[in-house]
């Protein structure tokens, strides 16, 4: 894990804090007892009961139907009358949302300025452009049947040939056999999209035969791949597919030899921003942290994926408002709202959200999750809007990308998506990890004290010590040039590799 200031438990400078001065709650950094007494704006609130850590509790009186505040917005109403220091969350509070919603573009967002001594990072420069920060043989497989294939192959190569790769990765799932409609354009849209990753240095394919899937139609669709970089076969056509996938392996690993590291500009790195598991503190540390890095990247020149459009049910509005014009605007909207039908034509409730495990963690409605998730994606003007399994522009910017807010669905979008890194936040953790170097960045101390072979960098400090939000960014992006110049995160070390394709069609 990054070396960064890790206080003892329980030891808080702060006991409480009002995100914004506008808002009318404060959320306790540590539990508070009933009868506690606070001062706000020459004020003071006596605590109306116990308040768990992460959660909410009432600045001043409330009464019925009276708008929550907090970070600068509503995030939802009360069902009943509330007293000063009384606790606020589900037993007395809603959603304002119910699906009515509609969406207005008031202006041109404000550019942010480029930014000059653009750091660099030693990557893997690729044929067609972009840089990788791991030279790995990727080995994909068409169809479920021939898991287990991959994954021998993947592990012979491990052994036989550790040195001449970063690694050996099998990217294995259930589907590409009895799928139709949009389950197998889905499947397809996501393994095409992997075939030209930049931090594969060679891919090896492997189908089975009579998948549905079917090899020939995933390769000739895909394009800009580098024909000496690649190679496939079916398992059906060959004697012994494992010496075959060996064989293969031991050709592109000659084209391997001679990559190289190199310096480049930061400008050619992709991150994607995810939250998974998140708590009372997500929206209050390390998805600011992460929002200032979407900053600093996309004036470096680099771009920025954002994905989970439930999460941005809600806070949707903001993101329009960032919007580079009315064009994208209009894309934003059909995103969301496309979402939203998805929904409705499975016949769910738009707005089931928070998890339980958020609620818990202090999280109330769905605005109040939304508003803190998108602070991933910082100030950045949104530029580009890409649907499910397509690949973001080199251009630098914001996008936005078509996915569900499922952890292992939407960062494994994001690594489609072109993401060399996926920045991970979470309160209350998560082993999994994808393809690409996946830096989980904890909310708090305790979770990245408890779980060190999970969290890679601890946002908690900001609450427990003398850090600001824009230092500890500082520290999270010298951790990524250290990440894209070799070093192995967490999800690395362990092995946790983990892709889930988006299932909204028909098996057979």
């Amino acid at each position: 894990m990054q070396d960064l200031i890790i206080p003892s438990r329980n030891k808080a400078l702060r006991r409480y804090i009002q995100v914004h001065p506008e808002d009318n709650v404060a959320v306790a950094i540590e539990p508070l007892k009933q009868g506690e007494l606070f001062t706000f704006n020459n004020k003071q609130v006596k605590l109306f009961n116990d308040i768990p850590k992460g959660h909410k509790f009432a600045l001043s009186a409330l009464g019925i139907a009276a708008d929550i505040r907090k970070y600068g917005f509503t995030i939802g109403i009360t069902t009943s009358a509330i007293q000063a220091g009384e606790h606020i969350h589900s037993h007395n509070s809603k959603t304002k949302l119910d699906g009515t919603e509609t969406y207005h573009y008031s202006s041109e967002p404000v550019s942010q300025p480029s930014l000059k001594d653009i750091p660099s990072f030693d990557g893997y420069l690729r044929h067609n452009g972009l840089v990788g920060i791991r030279n790995e043989l990727w080995i994909v497989n068409t169809v479920g049947c021939v898991n287990q294939t991959a994954k021998r192959i993947a592990d012979l190569c491990k052994k036989q040939f550790t040195e001449a790769a970063d690694n050996f990765i099998a990217i294995t799932h259930p589907y590409g056999c009895s799928q139709l409609g949009d389950d197998l354009v889905n499947t397809q849209k996501i393994l095409r999209s992997l075939l030209g990753h930049a931090n594969a240095g060679a891919v090896l394919v492997i189908g089975l035969g009579c998948e549905n899937n079917q090899l020939m139609q995933l390769i000739g669709d895909a394009t800009g791949l580098d024909k000496q970089r690649i190679k496939f076969f079916n398992s059906q056509e060959v004697d012994d597919e494992v010496e075959q996938g060996l064989d293969y392996a031991k050709e592109l690993l000659n084209e391997l030899a001679t990559d190289k590291r190199s310096p480049q500009p930061v400008s050619k790195l992709t991150l994607g921003m995810k939250c998974g598991g998140s708590d009372g503190f997500s929206g209050l540390t390390a998805n600011p942290v992460v929002g200032r890095i979407t900053d600093m990247l996309t004036q470096f020149g680099g771009r920025v994926i954002l994905t989970e459009t439930p999460e941005m049910f809600g806070a949707e509005q903001v993101l329009m408002d960032r919007a580079l014009n009315n064009n994208i605007f209009d894309q934003i909207v059909d995103l969301v709202d496309e979402f939203k039908q998805y929904f409705i034509t499975n016949n769910q409730p738009i707005y089931e959200n928070p998890s339980p495990g958020n609620k818990a963690g202090g999280l109330t409605t769905l605005e109040e999750k939304s508003l803190g998730a998108i602070q991933k994606g910082g100030q950045a003007v949104i530029n580009e809007v890409i649907g499910y399994g397509e690949v973001a522009s080199q251009t630098p910017g914001l996008t936005l990308l078509q996915s569900p807010g499922n952890d292992a669905v939407s960062s494994t979008a994001l690594a489609a998506a072109g993401a060399n890194i996926v920045l991970f936040t979470t309160g209350r953790g998560t082993p999994l990890g994808f393809p690409v170097p996946t830096i989980k960045i904890s909310s708090n101390s305790e979770l990245a004290i408890r779980k060190k072979h999970w969290i890679d960098f601890n946002a908690g400090q900001i609450l427990d010590a003398n850090v600001s939000i824009d230092q500890c960014a500082q520290s999270l992006f010298d951790y990524i040039i250290e990440v894209a110049s070799g070093k192995c995160t967490n999800n690395e070390l362990n092995d946790n590799r983990e892709i889930a394709i988006w299932k909204n069609g028909v098996t057979l």
